[in-house]
């Protein structure tokens, strides 16, 4: 089994890769793939957290992995209403540069 230091080492990689690519990005697109990037690490924590602890009595042994399942269809949904907008304000601007589209200015 691979030691949970390890796993949280890949997770805390992936969260500060999606944070610089969040923080750092101009296009809207490479933005949403940075947010999918922290949903990820997230949900990484959740099942390696669910390994390591002891298993909770009552049916909680598989809680990790169905917050999990919770959180990749929430990312799911909201990259589509991500993708939804970007296009819409694509067809408006004819840019998806996140510093030339201002469109709520008047």
């Amino acid at each position: 089994m691979i030691p949970l230091t390890h796993v949280l080492a890949i997770s805390i990689g992936l969260f500060a890769i999606g944070l610089f690519g969040a923080l750092s990005r101009r296009n809207a697109i490479g933005i949403l793939m940075a947010i999918e990037l922290l949903l990820n690490a997230t949900a990484l924590n959740l099942v390696a957290f669910n390994a390591y602890l002891p298993s909770a009595p009552a049916g909680g042994q598989a809680l990790g992995q169905t917050v999990t399942i919770f959180v990749i269809g929430i990312a799911a949904a909201g990259a589509i209403v991500g993708l939804a907008l970007i296009l819409a304000v694509y067809r408006q601007t004819k840019t998806i540069s996140a510093d030339e589209i201002h469109l709520l200015k008047g």
